[in-house]
């Protein structure tokens, strides 16, 4: 016998038992251990990384390939007032838009994610290629630059869903390098597009290959677990932390504003400046209080930012991405004014560092693997950039082809052995479905204190080159006259018996300013000073125990459950049969009690033998 249907649990009570376990069995799905099983392999795997890292590249060519197309660009749209925005706009929408797909990815479906960020990039390039007048082409950079932001933090989110743990510091190193890489190819291409066919190629180009990064990413992209929360939309909102990004979006525009404009476009005491500093400033306090306020939904939740490789990875990968941006960005200035190089020429002659930091990218991701720790080719990368960023103080008019191609392979040599070492800290210390948060954490890191750090080093090229000037007979130029003639046009408003000497002082000027790259790289080492040193073999062999533990404590309470079930049914039965023979005994009794006291001779024993009547045989 089993339960009587009265006694039976009601069905609607099973259900919502059965609902607080839907998260818990997300977060199993997503923390399975890293059973190689569930990865992709061989040519799936080939070519799925190969067109995620095209999607990289091309995000990361889009920062800086529309520097040498600009001239072409203005010239066609007249509108010279604009061109601050080509690049600003990109920026904008690509720096705010980080830690929003990060939060995105860790409850929306990563695959789903991912392709709505291509579209809205292959949208932005397909805007810009075809567009009619300059509003259209800032537009369109914006909506590109919202894409981009998605692809960069998906690239390394792919990153964790397709590849185990212990085997992801290569692909990182693949992932530094593939940026390094674009970062010099950038002019280049913009430079042979503009010169060759038409500078709207320079946009066009993204749409083919971003085509093919969604159809690689539809077709073999797997998440475990199927990388969405098992819950409504009404949940997925109070998870998205409104408040938080109400004060974040306009917080981060409003500080790259005031960081873009400042110096360029207006003075540093300008009000807008001021205003723009003033209000991103109060919102990005604002930020930090809502995620303190309300951590479970905070798109930066308190303890991920404060674990301590979080945090030294947040402070290591700021800095690298500001005394990069500085060397990157003033190296090709130093070619032009210095050596008399063209654009082109100066880009060319940065392919030292590209394979410096290719080459050591793809060595420490080996190394990383090989032995399982990350955080001593970090120190050794910090120590080494930090010497090469010296090095350039030496730069003079006289340093030969050797001495610079010799500076930029130390200085590549150490980024590349440093760059990707905090996003593999993030996959390391932070569960699978946190992992995201972190990753970009690490990417906004970068992408902030690159933009600070361009503008604060063009003030301390402009300031230093118009003190060094004033100290010259004849001349006196303002830091705005500075920026507004630009390298060549310098010269051509002093006299050319002071031409030798305007040399010397703009090479003065330069070196203060890698100067401020040096002091950056130098605080670096603190950071990667105060990494843990944490193996990504010995956490990925906690994750296979921990999900062996989980899969026996299973297997083990889905054997208990019926075995107590069918116990409970064997008392409730038993029970249930003893009651009646009670009950029956007892009617029997009552029955026999009556009976004896009506008939005394209806039932007595003779010999043994039953007899029904009132007299012995």
């Amino acid at each position: 016998m089993g339960f009587h249907k009265k006694d039976s649990p009601p069905q609607e009570d099973q259900t919502y038992a059965q609902q607080p376990k839907l998260d818990e069995e997300k977060d199993q799905d997503l923390d399975r251990g890293d059973d190689e099983s569930q990865y992709p392999h061989g040519f799936k795997l080939a070519v799925l990384m190969t067109c995620v890292f095209i999607g990289m590249f091309l995000v990361a060519l889009d920062k800086l390939i529309i520097t040498t197309a600009t001239p072409a660009i203005t010239n066609e749209f007249h509108a010279y007032s604009d061109v601050g925005w080509y690049g600003t706009a990109y920026l904008l929408t690509n720096c705010a838009t980080i830690l929003l797909f990060g939060k995105l990815y860790t409850f929306l479906n990563v695959k789903a994610t991912f392709l709505s960020a291509v579209l809205l990039f292959e949208v932005g390039s397909a805007v810009c290629g075809s567009a009619p007048n300059s509003i259209a082409f800032i537009i369109g950079r914006a909506i590109a630059g919202l894409g981009a932001g998605g692809i960069q933090e998906g690239v390394l989110v792919i990153i964790v869903c397709a590849i185990p743990l212990s085997k992801r510091p290569a692909y990182q190193g693949l992932f530094g390098a593939v940026y390094g890489v674009s970062s010099v190819i950038g002019p280049l291409l913009g430079g042979a597009f503009t010169t060759n066919v038409t500078w709207r190629w320079c946009f066009y180009i993204n749409l083919p290959f971003g085509g093919l990064v969604a159809m690689a990413v539809f077709f073999l992209l797997k998440v475990p677990g199927g990388g969405a929360m098992k819950s409504g939309w009404k949940h997925k909102v109070k998870e998205l932390n409104i408040e938080g990004l109400l004060a974040l979006l306009p917080g981060v525009i409003s500080l790259c504003l005031a960081l873009q404009w400042g110096g360029f476009t207006y003075s540093w005491s300008n009000w807008r400046i001021i205003l723009c500093l003033t209000l991103g400033l109060v919102l990005i306090i604002a930020f930090i209080f809502i995620q303190a306020w309300r951590p479970k939904t905070a798109i930066v939740p308190p303890h991920i930012f404060c674990q301590r490789s979080i945090f030294t990875g947040f402070w290591v990968s700021g800095l690298l991405g500001a005394h990069q941006t500085i060397i990157i960005y003033f190296l090709p200035i130093w070619f032009q004014a210095i050596k008399g190089n063209s654009a082109v020429e100066s880009g060319i002659h940065l392919l030292p560092f590209v394979i410096a930091i290719v080459v050591s990218s793809i060595l420490t991701g080996v190394g990383t693997t090989k032995t399982g720790y990350y955080t001593p080719f970090l120190i050794i990368g910090t120590v080494i950039a930090a010497i090469g960023a010296g090095l350039f103080l030496l730069l003079n008019p006289n340093t030969t082809t050797g001495q610079w191609i010799g500076y930029q392979i130390v200085y590549g040599f150490g980024l590349g052995g440093c760059f990707q070492a905090p996003n593999v800290a993030a996959q390391t210390v932070l569960p699978k479905d946190e992992a995201p948060i972190g990753t970009a954490l690490i990417l906004f890191a970068t992408t902030l204190f690159g933009a600070i750090f361009v503008s604060v080093g063009q003030n301390v090229l402009d300031q230093q080159l118009a003190t060094k000037l004033a100290n010259l007979a004849g001349i006196d130029i303002t830091p705005e006259q500075i920026e507004a003639a630009g390298i060549t046009g310098l010269f051509q408003m002093v006299p050319a018996g002071l031409h030798n000497a305007v040399l010397y002082a703009y090479n003065s000027a330069l070196r203060r300013t890698f100067l401020v790259g040096l002091i950056v790289a130098c605080l670096t080492i603190l950071g990667a000073l105060g990494m843990e040193w944490r193996s990504v073999k010995k956490e990925q062999q906690k994750q296979q125990e921990k999900a062996m533990g989980n899969e026996k404590e299973e297997a083990a309470e889905a054997q208990k459950q019926p075995e107590n079930q069918d116990e409970g049914d064997r008392t409730l039965s038993t029970g249930t049969e003893m009651e009646k023979d009670t009950k029956y005994a007892e009617s029997q009794g009552e029955e026999s009690t009556r009976s004896s006291q009506t008939r005394p001779w209806s039932m007595h024993e003779s010999g043994g033998r039953r007899c029904e009547c009132g007299r012995p045989k």
